[in-house]
């Protein structure tokens, strides 16, 4: 009969016996040791931006997000992915299967970690704080994306032209409306096609179409939660107010509320990349970049006239479903 060793009983409780010599981190195994000491040596490090990663595999995975190559494709919708995991998780959209349930309410996920961040929804938990405006964040990668904000970096690069985006996400958009041809996605009412499901959901609101959440007391349909949200406060009196202590606004999110106060305080903690003006929110920084750029990101879908600004487009799609 095989006798337990005092490492294996250690490993069996889940105790962790290799410490690194460099951070103090302990593993549980001595691959795992040595997969972690690939970030202290650079073995597998990121040309574009310095990230280390644990292997050859995470190295080539990562670098996906400054190509915006995506080899796995979703075989029922079109969508395509950087991991093979990326895709098997998505493809449950398809098939319903969310095995990781909620025990506080009645959502579920397809992995455990989306349970995990989504369990903070109920705990009010935000553990990943900005070290510029104290904001906090529920998960790390949105303290990051927040981060450069007010350091102005954009560490992703596309290979065809000079261009370079804050996020990864940004960048895919960017390949697909300024160097791509191809239109994947069709309008079911009337057969045009774009070439981003957000330039598809912009023209779909031409129809008329409800959105997906429905106010109970009348016809109107949302998009969003939140402007449900603002609907219900401002035509049905259902909710509670955010109201400022400094002025006689008042508002419907506590983090708008937030970024109001910081006018009052006169903090302008958001830099443009491009220029010297700081603003007071990321929507303002936001709203303010494309100033600087000739890129219209809005089509009409009607038409196919390009805007720079997402309140022309919304007040020519007007004129245009008219005539």
């Amino acid at each position: 009969m095989h006798k337990t060793t005092h490492s294996e009983e250690k490993r069996q409780n889940g105790e962790k016996l290799y410490l690194c010599t460099l951070c103090e981190k302990s593993c549980s195994s001595r691959s795992a040791l040595c997969q972690h000491m690939n970030i202290h040596t650079g073995k597998y490090r990121c040309t574009e931006c310095g990230k280390c990663c644990h292997s050859g595999s995470d190295l080539a995975i990562h670098r996906r997000t400054h190509s915006g190559e995506r080899p796995f494709e979703c075989t029922d919708c079109g969508r395509r992915f950087t991991q093979a995991s990326s895709l098997a998780v998505h493809s449950r959209i398809h098939s319903g299967e969310k095995p990781h349930k909620c025990q506080m309410c009645d959502k579920a996920f397809s992995l455990p970690k989306r349970l995990n961040q989504h369990m903070h929804v109920h705990t009010g938990a935000k553990l990943y704080q900005c070290y510029v405006c104290d904001r906090s964040f529920r998960k790390s990668g949105n303290l990051n994306r927040h981060v450069r904000l007010h350091t102005g970096t954009k560490p992703y690069k596309c290979s065809l032209c000079t261009k370079s985006f804050r996020e990864s996400s940004n960048l895919r958009r960017h390949k697909l409306r300024v160097h791509s041809t191809g239109r994947l996605y069709q309008c079911h009412h009337c057969g045009a096609r774009f070439k981003t499901s957000g330039d598809l959901q912009c023209h779909v609101n031409i129809h008329g179409v409800a959105g997906s959440y429905s106010c109970r007391h009348c016809s109107h349909g949302f998009g969003r939660l939140d402007q449900l949200r603002r609907h219900l406060l401002k035509s049905h009196n259902e909710g509670n107010w955010f109201r400022c202590n400094i002025c006689p606004k008042k508002f419907s999110d506590n983090g708008i509320l937030r970024r109001h106060l910081l006018r009052h305080e006169d903090v302008k903690p958001y830099v443009c990349s491009d220029c010297p003006m700081c603003f007071c929110t990321a929507y303002q920084l936001k709203a303010h970049q494309p100033v600087h750029s000739e890129f219209k990101q809005f089509c009409c879908g009607l038409c196919g006239r390009n805007f720079k600004y997402k309140t022309c487009i919304a007040r020519h799609q007007k004129i245009c479903s008219v005539n």
